[in-house]
């Protein structure tokens, strides 16, 4: 079972006639039970309706002082029905958990609530699962948990719940974990909570390393000396589906590495998450002495504000080159212009970034000729970076992009690296992104609206200090294969983070790490002993998905940029399938009902091997940069994409649009993806082709008897009262009497 943190559970009674009842509901006597989906459900003359509930603010603080976690919680309902509301209280809580406050305010007068061992909450929530048909507390059983009574809430009326508990985080593989459910919406109101909030803070007295979130797009503010950080996360009307995790790791090394695994069972190869942290800064002194030579295209395309935005891209990172740095500028269109003759030392950028304001946009685009000048400067001997912005397609010069490319790669010397800024949806999307994968850079597309100096600022100051280059990973002690990013790998900056991904096979509990690049010319070698890749089932579930995402991403480029093939397809289709992970080219997993046969999919991988044919025949337009941004987002993803319908989008061209039209929905719980095709929750491991299923009727006795001796189930049967879980090879179906 997932740890559990916190999770607010409301039994919400709603007290009235069948006068109080929607007008779309035909009156229900009180003795009887409401049949109409639309109505309240009748239990006992009391009514109950779930959207007539709503959360004003979830506000979490959360302060850690040297692994000791303190939560506060302040939750606020409204009751927005047509009559009076009276409610219990129910939260799991963490095992080891100790409950400091749990205040429940009744016109600002305080209630009492009692702790419940784990046997009594568990009859608490069998009790409540069977009175009012929802399963969605069984994910908690064995666990202890608070409860409290609330007094009757008239309509319009509000209730605080104030809460504080305090627990030990534990360190495992050199990683502090923090846990907060936030999953429920299946559990409490159905609307959106209005306002959250979640405030984490920790202080300690080693300096942090790593600070990773694989959940939420969080905030993070660091103190001076390091050893203590600020994590933020808000929004409006938000919509929770899946828990809040955060990750801290202690800093022991100039390069720190820090080891998550996962394994669905013992009999099954895991995944492995390396979260490498370089330095957050170096001194100026030992930041590795590099070239940079900026390529700008001024052709007469460019004319007006994108102009006015390259030069100020240009402008912010001559004045931000390092001591020991050297430069360059070529401008190119009919031609091209280079700034000096030879790579000049920062003193003269101010020169540069005046010749560039006297120049403007005219004549064609000659991609080639600009970008072999460039690899003409190179020095064997330093590393070097060309930043590359251009808002066209190669009309000038050599304008076939597999000669352009085949003519780079030749002149291109083993220590150069091309980060490419494609400005508007005009540009060759294949040229580019051939031309950074060959060259180990990395390619940005800046959309229509958006800003070019603000692309070109953020990627400058990630790659501003670099702290290893020509990076190599040996595994010793387990074999690893499968790795995103894909070999060989990206250089290391100081301040950003290195997150890899991959499978890996048999285990160990002492193996050894080894980073291997070079420094100023000289080759250095780190050395991580100890780390254990988990052997038995467990671990991080969402792991999985992040590989699975990151596959799907580059699967999907190799399609666009060398076109479609059988395995390429299946391989998308079957994981899609398996992770829950919808993109604009893989929404078949909810649209088609018959995804889970070998019928089903094979249906899909011949329409999406005619959707794939128009990935490789656009390699410009909105639609190609849609694309390429998308596919480039997945295969670099810092977290697994959520489980929810993604923008559709045109294989043959147009604009992504809003949402994905589709008859199932998907949810993932734990290490498991669930698609519900008529009612039913149904675990996409199973193949209706293949398996029986083992029946339980839902609320039976031999419901609960089969949640006693096999506890793993619960987390499956929340959701909802038809199920087919698989577990151990055996499946399992909750049906409706």
């Amino acid at each position: 079972m997932k740890p559990i943190s916190l999770l607010l559970i409301l039994v919400l009674l709603i007290l009235g006639t069948g006068t109080t009842m929607a007008q779309t509901c035909a009156p229900c006597p009180l003795d009887a039970q409401c049949i109409l989906p639309e109505c309240p459900v009748v239990i006992g003359g009391v009514f109950t309706n779930p959207d007539w509930l709503k959360i004003d603010h979830h506000r979490v603080t959360v302060t850690v002082e040297d692994q000791i976690a303190h939560t506060e919680v302040s939750m606020e309902f409204v009751n927005e029905g047509e009559g009076l509301a009276e409610g219990t209280f129910v939260f799991p809580l963490p095992l080891g958990a100790a409950v400091d406050q749990l205040i429940m305010y009744i016109n600002d007068q305080p209630i009492e609530a009692r702790i419940l061992e784990a046997d009594e909450a568990r009859q608490i929530y069998d009790a409540i699962v069977r009175q009012y048909r929802d399963p969605a507390l069984l994910e908690y059983v064995g666990t202890q948990a608070v409860q409290a009574n609330v007094f009757p809430i008239p309509p319009g009326e509000k209730r605080r719940i104030e809460l504080s508990y305090t627990q030990v985080l534990e360190v495992d593989n050199g990683l502090i974990h923090y846990n907060y459910p936030l999953d429920v919406t299946r559990l409490t109101s159905r609307r959106p909570i209005e306002e959250m909030s979640i405030s984490v803070r920790v202080n300690g007295n080693d300096p942090v390393s790593t600070i990773y979130s694989p959940s939420h797009n969080v905030g993070i503010s660091r103190s001076e000396d390091d050893t203590s950080f600020s994590v933020g996360f808000e929004q409006n009307f938000f919509v929770p589906d899946q828990d809040f995790s955060l990750y801290w790791g202690i800093d022991s090394d100039n390069i720190n590495v820090n080891l998550l695994s996962y394994r669905e069972s013992a009999g099954e190869d895991g995944f492995f998450m390396l979260l490498v942290q370089p330095p957050l800064e170096l001194p100026a002194d030992q930041i590795q002495a590099r070239d940079i030579i900026i390529v700008l295209d001024q052709s007469g395309s460019m004319d007006g504000a994108k102009w006015d935005q390259a030069q100020d891209a240009a402008t912010y990172v001559l004045e931000n080159l390092n001591p020991r740095d050297r430069f360059n500028v070529i401008l190119f269109s009919t031609g091209w212009r280079v700034f000096s003759d030879r790579l000049e030392s920062p003193d003269a950028a101010a020169e540069a970034v005046d010749w560039i304001d006297g120049m403007f946009p005219e004549g064609g685009t000659d991609i080639n000729g600009a970008l072999l000048t460039a690899l003409d400067m190179t020095d064997a001997e330093r590393p070097t970076t060309i930043l590359f912005l251009t808002d066209g397609l190669p009309t000038e010069g050599e304008s076939d992009p597999e000669a352009i490319l085949e003519n780079l790669t030749d002149a291109a010397r083993s220590n150069v690296r091309i980060f490419a800024f494609g400005v508007g949806d005009d540009v060759d999307t294949f040229l580019l992104d051939s031309i950074t994968r060959d060259l180990r850079g990395v390619s940005s597309y800046v959309r229509p609206g958006e800003r070019v100096d603000e692309e070109v600022q953020s990627l400058y100051n990630k790659i501003g200090a670099p702290v290893l280059t020509d990076v190599e990973l040996t595994v010793d002690g387990v074999r690893v294969e499968s790795l995103y990013p894909q070999v060989p790998l990206p250089d290391l900056f100081a301040g950003t983070q290195l997150t890899i991904v991959g499978r890996y096979r048999d285990s160990a509990d002492n193996v050894t790490v080894r980073l291997t690049g070079t420094v100023d010319g000289e080759q250095q070698t780190f050395i991580y002993d100890g780390l254990n890749f988990r052997s038995r089932s467990g671990g991080e579930p969402f792991i999985a998905r992040l590989w699975a995402t990151r596959r799907i991403g580059e699967l999907l480029n190799a399609i666009r940029l060398s076109g479609e093939n059988q395995e390429l397809i299946d391989s998308i289709v079957s994981l899609s399938v398996r992770y829950g992970i919808i993109t604009p080219y893989t929404s078949f997993l909810i649209e088609e009902d018959d995804i889970l046969s070998q019928t089903g999919r094979d249906q899909v991988a011949a329409q999406f091997a005619e959707e794939a044919q128009g990935l490789r025949s656009n390699s410009s337009g909105a639609a190609a940069v849609g694309a390429a941004d998308a596919f480039a987002d997945m295969a670099a993803a810092e977290a697994p994409a959520a489980p929810m319908p993604q923008p559709t989008m045109s294989a043959g061209g147009g604009e992504f649009e809003a949402g994905v039209s589709g008859q199932n929905a998907i949810r993932t719980v734990g290490d498991k993806t669930f698609i519900q095709q008529n009612g039913v929750w149904t675990d996409t491991t199973f193949d209706p082709d293949t398996m029986e299923t083992q029946q339980v009727v839902f609320l039976s006795d031999d419901y609960f008897a089969l949640l006693d001796s096999i506890p793993a189930l619960g987390e499956y049967f929340a959701l909802g009262e038809q199920v087919i879980v698989v577990i151990d090879g055996a499946a399992y179906e909750v049906v409706v009497a």
